[in-house]
């Protein structure tokens, strides 16, 4: 094997997800997920980590998001890391590394999330998959 790239993380969203859409109408969602580890120091001493991910998803698995994730909600993403280098508008170079969701997976029960609703219709656990299609599509956004 040549090489693999590929992120696998189970976490919370820190927020509802962002869609937005491209010129050619691809919906694009940007996700924020934390991922913690607890362990115990040297001392016996309760630590916790917790880092933050930036999670896209495109297409069809975006609107997915849109529609069943929210604030709390925990879930299994799966797909490349990827940074993405821009100018701003003064002319600085600036770098985001995100994971570009090729899988996802909603891992709370019924309704989950952190404010405890529940909705009937939201599955307790779906997994989603979409085709690479969109690595051709031209990307214009500048994140």
């Amino acid at each position: 094997m040549s090489s693999l790239n590929k992120a696998m993380i189970i976490g919370r969203l820190g927020q509802d997800p962002e869609v937005r859409y491209t010129q050619s109408n691809t919906a694009v969602a940007t996700i924020s997920v934390a991922t913690t580890e607890r362990y115990k120091d040297r001392n016996g001493e309760q630590q916790e980590n917790t880092e933050w991910h930036r999670v896209v998803a495109w297409g069809r698995l975006a609107e997915i998001c849109q529609e069943y994730l929210k604030k709390g909600s925990l879930v299994y993403f799966e797909g490349p890391i990827q940074t993405n280098e821009w100018e701003d508008k003064d002319g600085q170079k600036r770098y985001t590394t995100e994971i570009k969701a090729l899988n996802m997976q909603m891992l709370d029960s019924r309704g989950g999330g952190s404010d405890g609703s529940s909705s009937n219709n939201k599955p307790a656990a779906s997994t989603t998959k979409i085709d690479d299609s969109f690595d051709e599509m031209d990307d214009d956004l500048p994140f």
